[in-house]
């Protein structure tokens, strides 16, 4: 009698316990989130000194920035590469892969020597390129394999909650790398900063990424791609049956992203830049001249008007905003599975293109429109972006769906978030220091993203796990 029970329990599959599902699928975003805020800050504050000391000051930060726009370069390229391997070789080992190309990448480049270094004024930034080229590649496959990960491994009718998940790396990587840069902005001076602090957030990311590794080896195969082995449906080239069989969602994916990612960068960048910048001609010609570097007569006239907080002012403001963007991630996901994917992204992002509108107005309140500001759009980021951890991936089918929901989600990164700060810089300095067209840039995209809403199907009740192309 004591033979049935061990015979039944040899025959049942392995399975991932929600606990390992929710740390090994949110590690990776926190990290991604957490790394590019971490290196923006340093592009602004430090690097442009460190490894291009030769240049001007101008010259400096543009070259920072462009290292910055290297990932978004790969990530793409990443996109093909690990979701070719997570539709062909499984997606515990992709998972692996590309935390550990992104964890190594991150740390070494807290360890590179800067410009300043005799010997090094070109391959210190040259090594900055190809750490942040490999950042980019990795960040290209991780965020579809955490939603395939959390997705494939959820129970029944549970889809859009477990796929909120990975979706919370983007506010506890912001609080995580912004609070850190307060915390040393409080604790060193500036000179100990840029001598050594600015390293320190670099290499604490190996914590997150040891933790992560440790998770994620332990993990076993969702059944989805489970399935897919054992039917021997596995592509032999996913890239190009995505394009063959799944062309329509590729697009639709790429555009229903594009209001999220579009909204994300305006209330984290391009509020932050506005936010900091002196309110008067006066005040940004005394801060210039405090730094040592006055203001230049084309400085002046292409000078525009910001809101005059200080840089640790308007990071606590926007940890606060971020707040309600976590909190409000994880509310998105009963509502919907509770009304479907598409119903509810349909009237959230009819709020943002609303939400677009009152820019002008809020921001012009005071800091009580400020704020009001802020924890309107990151509530509305988070009920945005919880669904998405769903939605890319079930676009395609199981044999094609790393591939097509990192293609679809990086693309849209690259039309709303690669171009976005340097968009709205433009329109806030041709409005002549007004929000109004960068508000109206929002809803624009916006309405792209709900066309794209109103062609697409619902797809909460569709076969997750046995639909093949």
């Amino acid at each position: 009698m004591s033979s049935t029970p061990k015979a039944e329990t040899a025959e049942t599959p392995p399975v991932n316990s929600r606990g390992r599902v929710i740390v090994a699928s949110l590690i990776g975003t926190t990290i991604e989130f957490y790394d590019f805020y971490v290196y923006a800050t340093a592009a602004v504050l430090v690097f442009p000194a460190l490894f291009f000391p030769t240049a001007d000051a101008a010259t400096a930060l543009l070259s920072s920035f462009a290292i910055f726009g290297v990932a978004f370069v790969a990530r793409p390229l990443g996109s093909i590469v690990f979701g070719h391997f997570g539709d062909k070789v499984g997606r515990k080992g992709t998972l692996v892969a590309s935390l550990l190309t992104m964890g190594v990448s991150t740390f070494l480049i807290g360890c590179l020597p800067t410009a300043l270094v005799p010997g090094w004024t070109f391959w210190a930034p040259a090594l900055l390129v190809v750490m942040r080229f490999m950042q980019g590649l990795a960040l290209g496959g991780e965020w579809s394999g955490a939603a395939l990960l959390a997705t494939e491994n959820a129970p029944e009718g549970k889809r859009a909650i477990w796929g909120t998940f990975p979706q919370l790396g983007a506010p506890i990587g912001f609080i995580l790398a912004n609070g850190i840069f307060l915390a040393l902005s409080f604790g060193l001076t500036t000179a100990e900063f840029q001598a050594w602090g600015w390293r320190i957030p670099f290499l604490l990311s190996a914590v997150m990424v040891i933790v992560g590794l440790y998770v994620r080896l332990k993990l076993v195969e969702t059944p989805a791609f489970q399935k897919v082995i054992d039917q021997g449906e596995v592509s032999k080239l996913p890239v190009g049956r995505v394009f063959k069989t799944s062309w329509r969602p590729l697009i639709l994916g790429t555009f229903v992203m594009l209001a999220t990612y579009v909204l994300f960068y305006l209330m984290t960048t391009f509020t932050l830049s506005y936010g900091t910048t002196p309110a008067t001609i006066e005040a940004a010609k005394a801060a210039a001249e405090a730094k040592g570097k006055p203001m230049t007569a084309d400085a002046i006239a292409s000078w525009v008007p910001g809101l005059g907080y200080t840089r640790n002012e308007f990071l606590i403001m926007l940890i606060i905003g971020v707040v309600f963007f976590g909190i409000f991630t994880l509310v998105s996901g009963p509502l919907a599975e509770k009304y479907g994917r598409r119903k509810s992204l349909l009237w959230i992002t009819g709020g943002i293109a609303v939400f677009g509108l009152f820019f002008v107005p809020l921001f012009g309140a005071g800091t009580a429109g400020v704020m009001a500001l802020l924890i309107l759009g990151f509530t509305l980021m988070g009920l945005t972006f919880g669904p998405m951890g769903a939605l890319l991936p079930e676009l395609f089918p199981t044999n094609v769906r790393y591939t097509g929901s990192a293609i679809s989600y990086n693309m849209s990164s690259i039309l709303g978030a690669a171009v976005a700060p340097f968009i709205a810089v433009a329109l806030w300095q041709s409005a002549g220091g007004s929000p109004v067209l960068v508000g109206i840039y929002l809803t624009s995209m916006a309405v792209l993203t709900l066309v794209a809403l109103f062609v697409m199907k619902e797809t909460r009740d569709l076969d997750y796990t046995s639909n093949v192309s």
